[in-house]
Order: structure tokens, then sequence, then C-alpha cells
């Protein structure tokens, strides 16, 4: 007899939601709280303080995630919203990759995987040839899921700063469709 259980990547969708939808902005707040507490901790030796977590929430608006310049993708796993990704257009053949997050508790369950190949559709339907994306180097789970899914280092573009360390494309060729 055979185990025909799914695999817990099995269990997970993804589809383009609405990044005004409560579900996204409580996706988005709790990426933003993710990444910006592990800054605090990292550099300030504390979590930031709710005032300066909401403040910074809020100067980091996702309104661009919307077509024509952008959309947004909703992970679900058991068909509960448990993570998200990005995409903005960079210029006419490059997008760009932001507000990636799957929640602490099911990393390692397949959804990032599932959420860059629905990212990689999703690119090619805007009409992209490659996309870009720039994060942080303490985010170690971020960037080892990027190098395996394809992506590699490429030089800094656009702003750099505290926040944009280390850049990653790929290319979306023939043989990446």
């Amino acid at each position: 007899m055979t185990d025909t259980a799914p695999s817990r990547s099995d269990l997970w969708t993804v589809t383009t939601a609405d990044v005004t939808s409560p579900e996204a902005e409580a996706l988005l707040r709790e990426y933003y709280y993710d990444v910006a507490n592990r800054y605090y901790r990292l550099h300030l030796g504390r979590e930031g303080t709710p005032e300066q977590l909401e403040a910074g929430f809020a100067d980091s608006p996702s309104d661009d995630l919307t077509a024509p310049t952008g959309l947004f993708l909703l992970g679900r796993y058991h068909g509960a919203a448990q993570s998200c990704a990005g995409l903005r257009r960079h210029d006419a053949t490059t997008v760009e990759l932001t507000r990636v997050f799957v929640r602490p508790g099911l990393r390692g369950t397949g959804g990032g995987a599932r959420l860059l190949a629905a990212v990689d559709e999703a690119a090619r339907a805007m009409g992209a040839e490659r996309i870009v994306l720039d994060t942080r180097l303490d985010l170690v789970e971020a960037r080892a899921l990027y190098l395996r899914n394809g992506y590699r280092e490429i030089p800094a573009y656009g702003e750099t700063g505290p926040y944009s360390e280390i850049w990653y494309g790929k290319e979306l060729t023939a043989a990446s469709r």
C-alpha cells in the first residue's frame, strides 16, 4: 500500500489578490514588523516600539502593486492566507520583486518555492524577461530561497542604503519557462 497523503507543499495555492484587502494588509503588516524587528534587534539590540513599527509601515505603501504598475500575490496554506509577494514594473522588460513573506511557522513547507513559481508566471504575463530584487544580508532565509529558485547576485540598481545590501536577478529565458 502506498501513502497518498499530499505533501506539505501541495497544500499551498497562490493567486493574485487585491493589495488593499484585509488579508493582504494583515500579511504586509506582519512582513514589515518581521523585517523591521530583525533590523532593530541586529542594529539596536531591541525590538521596535509599536509606534515605530506602525509609523514605518505607514511610510512603506504598497499601492503600486496593482495594475498597470504591478501586482500582488497571496499564498494560501490549507486555504488561509499565509504568504505574499509583490511585483512592480521596473522598466519595459524588468519587474522588481518585493514584499516576499512566508509566515515564520510555515517556512520550510514549500510555500516560498510555490510563491516564487507563481511570481515567475505572473512576471511573464506582465511581459517581463527579467526579475530583480534587493534585500538585506541578515535575511538569510530569503537569500537562500532566492538562490534555490534560480536567482543570482547582480550589481546594485536603484537606491542603496541600510535596507538594500545585496541584489539578485533572474532571467526568464525560454529554458526557465
